[in-house]
């Protein structure tokens, strides 16, 4: 799988498919009754704010979506039937929400609500055509508010057929998308008749949510997980974390995205960095942090390194192979002035990653109240983070077989102040996405900053070590 731009998806022409709930699926969904579990926190976060963007007449971008190549005849029947089974599996997919000022509804439908037919909807010659007609329907169907959250669709041909499947972000995030598209040719090939291994048992996201609600409750302002998020804002003036260099928007303005992406090192030379991450003491996620480390220093003098990252959640629960959102966030924060060594500094991240992950045992919404509470983060509680993602794709199920090799993973394009990036390995190489905002100025800077980036760790990569240059402190 390899998770790239939308627009550089381009399945070959053919006939396009839509599947869709019956009607009688439509009456069940329709009736569904509140149920009373609890958002998650991301949940709850994203639809008020989804919400206020539909309220504000804004386009639809917050959905996530996923698509792959599968050879053979298409038998629609039997993907009719591999989706209902695919829903039942999940129970966070039979629900949507309604959302006033004060409260988030979470409605529950009954398993009969897992009934799909397909319809055709014409088909398309040429590639900007073809975005034009997904993105329409990604931002008008994979949405909370309505039964189905998710949309899937096929593209038939003679020889086979491209799967996608798109869902609002309430409903997924990374690991789940590189779960649903393997999941789904696998309960297709089951009904076909085909060699594949039947899905393993996947926990419910509204028992996780409601589990989130419970841990969230065990922390309070003097926990030490909360005053170390406490620590890291206050040894960096109060900030959320930033892209060290300049994005050509002014305070507070956000831009349109474009998705920047770069090849970073091929299979070989990952290994090499692994290894030289292991002599330093350190793993290859915390050697990623210290190769950025080192890039914000060299670039724009940073004189530590304070970021936040994502934190897989699946492992509290049976939610290995779940639909739904099991993400939380911490902050990684370490010196790195005084290194001289790619490896000096790939220990100090090594400590840094460790600490985050014990913090991010705390629910990062109890932190939030927390800091609110007491005036830690003030006016940057509204602030949109700079991100930093590490994901080994190597070690999710279906990997090795054709329907993920032959993935695309993509997200919706909306508005951005950051260039988070997501960096992800695979058994062919190391590579990196990045939000950016699209402007001449945030392209230049962050060509130079990935081209820097790469530098350090194909320098680390050949010669198992890089000399960290001194630099006079402009900024912090």
């Amino acid at each position: 799988m390899i998770i790239t731009a939308m627009g550089n998806w381009k399945p070959r022409p053919g006939r396009l498919l839509e599947w869709h709930p019956t009607m009688d699926a439509v009456r069940v969904a329709q009736a569904a009754p509140v149920h009373p579990a609890p958002p998650s926190f991301l949940q709850e976060d994203h639809l008020r704010a989804a919400a206020a963007a539909a309220e504000r007449g804004d386009a639809h971008h917050a959905y996530t979506g996923v698509a792959t190549e599968i050879d053979g005849v298409l038998d629609r029947d039997a993907l009719s039937r591999a989706i209902a089974a695919y829903v039942l599996r999940h129970e966070g997919l039979r629900c949507w929400f309604e959302v006033d000022h004060t409260v988030v509804h979470r409605r529950l439908a009954e398993p009969a609500v897992a009934a799909f037919e397909p319809r055709e909807a014409g088909s398309f010659d040429s590639d900007e055509q073809f975005q034009q007609y997904v993105r329409s329907r990604f931002s008008a169907e994979a949405t909370a508010f309505e039964w189905p959250g998710f949309v899937v669709g096929a593209i038939e041909r003679e020889d086979g057929f491209t799967l996608y499947y798109g869902a609002d972000h309430a409903f997924t995030d990374g690991g789940s998308q590189a779960l649903v598209i393997s999941e789904l040719a696998d309960l297709y090939a089951l009904e076909i008749g085909a060699e594949a291994p039947v899905p393993a048992p996947a926990g419910s996201h509204l028992d996780y949510a409601a589990q989130e609600r419970d841990r969230a409750a065990q922390y309070d302002a003097d926990s030490p997980e909360i005053s170390a998020w406490r620590d890291a804002f206050a040894k960096n003036h109060g900030k959320m974390p930033r892209f060290p260099l300049d994005l050509g928007l002014a305070a507070g303005e956000r831009g349109q995205v474009r998705v920047a992406e770069r090849h970073l090192l091929d299979a070989e030379e990952t290994a090499a960095f692994e290894r030289a991450c292991k002599a330093a003491g350190a793993r290859i996620s915390s050697g990623i942090f210290a190769a950025v480390a080192v890039t914000d220093h060299e670039l724009a003098a940073r004189e530590s390194y304070f970021g936040i990252t994502m934190l897989s959640t699946r492992h509290l629960g049976d939610y290995g192979q779940s639909q739904g959102w099991f993400v939380n966030f911490a902050p990684v924060a370490f010196d790195v002035a005084d290194a001289r060594t790619f490896s000096g500094v790939a220990a100090r991240a090594h400590d840094g990653f460790d600490r985050a992950k014990q913090i991010g045992k705390a629910p990062v919404h109890a932190v939030l109240g927390a800091l609110a509470a007491d005036g830690t983060l003030g006016d940057e509680l509204a602030v949109s983070p700079n991100m930093l993602s590490y994901i080994d794709f190597r070690w999710f199920p279906g990997v090795g077989r054709p329907a993920d090799a032959r993935a695309r993973h993509f997200t919706g394009e909306g508005s951005t102040s950051n260039a988070s990036m997501w960096v992800n390995r695979d058994h062919e190489n190391l590579y990196l996405c990045a939000q950016i905002p699209d402007n001449p100025t945030a392209t230049e800077s962050v060509e130079r900053y990935h081209d820097h980036l790469q530098y350090v760790l194909s320098t680390v990569a050949r010669e198992g070590e890089y000399a960290v240059r001194t630099v006079d402190k402009v900024g912090s």
